[in-house]
């Protein structure tokens, strides 16, 4: 794609989503959404190929059914209080609808189908902005109608996304679908805490969207898109595979790292509102998304490459790729638990 076209395509995708977090008004918040939807088109379809074109027209149809649903709750809520705004809406079939409506567009169970098949038919910068960017808008609406949606349907979502998160990487080799099902199990522990305490779920999304861009950019870096290309990581390139293997652990939620305070956050809110089986659930399920991350870093830091580089050349050129953003991205999504009460008071 051209600069000044892919500069013009991301500045709407930018700008859409803007419009989407400061309005208070439905109509303005649905063509953000629309504007966003198109936007994103190109840009997953950046490398052109029947693969990409799959994934595109399956992205299409699940947004532009999710956008006519989130119209019609729209509309519902419109007939019953002669309103536009966000905050008022009485009506239980107007919020059961958008909630619906949301939950298809961020890809949470039993809407996630297209997320791990869009994920793995797109470019891997293409899979990052899908996998972050594209979850702040509809998270943004969910903060904001938390108070009347209803907590049984959020639960129930909550405890498909997580199983379907943690059961459906076990036995990917593929790592976009391995990151894609990563997504569903964290949009899950998000939404589980949306009822009780919203700021959690924007504190959760900081940490995973960091978590998500450290991993994306380490693997196009090393050029990785399956676990086989990863474990040529230690032979080639030793300080990557060691930074993979602490950012997976971090993805997992274990204790030292960054990725635990948001899933410490989320049991210790479940669990003072009394919902301390479903705390354990979630934390249980947790388990499976830990092993494939466990087993991706066995791939990568772990093992070793049969044919050891013994040749006095280089075999692989250096990279060339810029890495700015990859030091700061790493130490906040491993080093920020010491931080947690600082992390707290700016949520």
């Amino acid at each position: 794609m051209k600069p000044p076209i892919l500069a013009v395509v991301m500045s709407t995708v930018i700008s859409s989503t803007i419009m989407v977090l400061i309005s208070s008004h439905w109509l303005t918040i649905w063509i953000g959404f629309e504007m966003n939807m198109l936007a994103i088109i190109p840009i997953l379809m950046k490398k052109f190929n029947p693969r990409a074109m799959e994934a595109s027209t399956k992205y299409f149809l699940t947004q532009a059914t999710a956008s006519m649903l989130l119209m019609l709750g729209i509309i519902i809520n419109l007939l019953l209080t002669g309103q536009w705004t966000v905050l008022n809406m009485p009506s239980p079939i107007a919020s059961n609808m958008m909630t619906a409506a949301l939950a298809m567009k961020l890809g949470l169970s039993p809407f996630h189908f297209w997320v791990p098949e869009v994920t793995q038919g797109v470019p891997m910068s293409s899979g990052m902005i899908l996998l972050t960017w594209q979850k702040i808008a509809p998270l943004s609406i969910l903060y904001q109608i938390a108070p009347s949606m209803n907590p049984n349907l959020l639960m129930a979502m909550a405890i498909m996304s997580v199983l379907v998160g943690g059961w459906g990487g076990l036995n990917q080799t593929q790592l976009r679908k391995i990151l894609a099902y990563s997504s569903i199990a964290h949009m899950g522990w998000m939404i589980a805490v949306t009822t009780y305490n919203p700021t959690l779920m924007l504190l959760n999304l900081t940490i995973y969207i960091t978590m998500t861009l450290g991993t994306f950019m380490l693997f196009m870096l090393n050029s990785s898109t399956t676990t086989l290309s990863l474990s040529h990581t230690w032979n080639k390139l030793p300080l990557i595979a060691s930074l993979i293997l602490m950012t997976m652990l971090s993805l997992g939620g274990l204790p030292p790292l960054s990725g635990f305070i948001p899933k410490w956050m989320i049991i210790h809110e479940l669990t003072k509102n009394d919902m301390a089986i479903m705390a354990t659930f979630m934390a249980m399920t947790a388990l499976l998304n830990l092993y494939f991350y466990m087993r991706l870093t066995y791939a990568t830091a772990l093992t070793m490459f049969p044919s050891t580089n013994i040749m006095k050349m280089k075999w692989q050129f250096e990279s060339t790729k810029n890495t700015t953003l990859l030091p700061p991205l790493i130490m906040i999504s491993t080093m920020l638990l010491p931080l947690t009460p600082m992390v707290l008071t700016l949520f």
